[in-house]
Formats: C-alpha cells, structure tokens, sequence
C-alpha cells in the first residue's frame, strides 16, 4: 500500500470525514485490521480562510507548498489536498513536487463524465462557485455545464459552511435551506448536484434531492483509494 500524504483542516471537520472513509474503504477492500497508511498534516484553518477573504491566494499556496515538501520528505508517495476550495492554489503544489496530485475537479469531472450527464448544479463556498479554477477545469476538461444558485442564495450556501459546518454545527434550519437551493438548480435543469465543499455531506445527501448527488469527499476518496492500493 502506497504512503499518502494528506493537506487537511481546511476544516477539521470534513477532515475528520477523510479520514474515517479512507480507512473505512481500505479496510473494505483489504479486510481484517488493515488501515490506511497516511501522513496527515493538517493546518490551523484560521489561517487560511483569512488568506482568502482578504484574496491573498499566493501566500495561502506557498505555505501548502511548504507543507507538501514536508510531506515528501517524510516519504509521503501521493498527495490528497482534503479541501475543494484550495483547490485554487493547487499549481502552488504541482510546482513544488514531483509526487502526484490527486485533483478532487477531475475525480468529480470522471465520475460525472462516467454517468453520462452533462448539466450540473454546484453548490460550494462562494469561492468555489464564483471563480473559474472548478467550473472551468470541469467545463474544459470533461464537457460539463456547471450551474450555480442566484447570488443571494451563494452567499447563504457560503454562511452555513463557514459559520456551521466548520464548526461542527448541523442545524435543520440550514438543511431545509440547502434542499430549497438544490431544488431551484434542479428547476434551472440540473441533471445533478455536486456537493462541491468538503463539509456539505455532512448536512444534505442523496435523500435530499429529486437527482443523483456527486458527493466530492466521498468520489475523492474512492481515488485516493484507488491509488494507494493499485
């Protein structure tokens, strides 16, 4: 089994999460008491999530290159960013090893391409859903129609993951709020959701709209996966 080098914290919570899947899936597919063989290093996220309000995405991609050197260092043979977000800063990592790095957009972008669908609604943080580093790279790469909620609902989706999720709070009132948003998306001709922050599964799911879910966290996993036990 390869060694995985994990960027995580960006939140804990959905850390947290990565990290019971991976091991839950490893042990599925090796059996017995096998676990995953992981090098986590997860980040004080205060940190970060100040980086990207104040738009200071270089910084915030230095200090995950200088985690991943670290990683590499330690004999990490892959490297998992557990964080759709910071996915911004992902050439920030490509550039600063020659390990691999398994890009949460294209995992997403085959399972979606495999379903044979083509038009999908996002939600995400407003980082995600507004700028054009995951939409474009699922447009440009996998033929997608990536579709987003209206501007006042982007900001609500954006609220309940920093000022809940994150904080390990899962309110019904916000899960009523995210069925409402996924249900527009699907009237507007969403042949799917992507739940495309790392934290959104542990509010809604599947039961929760007409259409297939593309759980990012858990598609990521399957290919980390994947990878560690090829």
């Amino acid at each position: 089994m390869k060694l995985l080098g994990v960027i995580g914290g960006m939140s804990w919570t959905s850390t947290a999460e990565y990290y019971r899947l991976l091991n839950s899936e490893v042990a599925r597919q090796r059996g017995g008491l096998t676990s995953a063989r992981l090098l986590l290093h997860s980040v004080d996220f205060a940190e970060i999530a100040a980086l990207q309000t104040s738009g200071e995405w270089d910084e915030a991609g230095e200090i995950l290159a200088d985690i991943t050197r670290g990683l590499e260092r330690a004999g990490a043979e892959g490297l998992l960013l557990a964080t759709n977000t910071m996915h911004k800063v992902a050439p920030h990592i490509e550039a600063a090893t020659r390990l691999p790095l398994l890009h949460i957009a294209d995992a997403t972008g085959e399972a979606i391409q495999g379903a044979g669908l083509k038009k999908v609604g996002l939600i995400a943080t407003a980082f995600t859903m507004e700028q054009d580093f995951y939409t474009g790279r699922l447009s440009e790469k996998y033929g997608l129609d990536v579709i987003v909620p209206g501007p006042a609902d982007r900001a609500e989706v954006h609220r309940v993951i920093f000022d809940e999720l994150c904080r390990n709070a899962v309110t019904e009132q916000s899960r009523v709020i995210y069925r409402r948003v996924m249900a527009d998306l699907v009237s507007r001709g969403a042949q799917a959701i992507i739940l495309g922050c790392t934290e959104i599964s542990l509010l809604v799911g599947a039961a929760d709209v007409a259409v297939p879910v593309f759980d990012t966290t858990a598609i990521h996993v399957q290919e980390a996966v994947r990878f560690m036990l090829e």
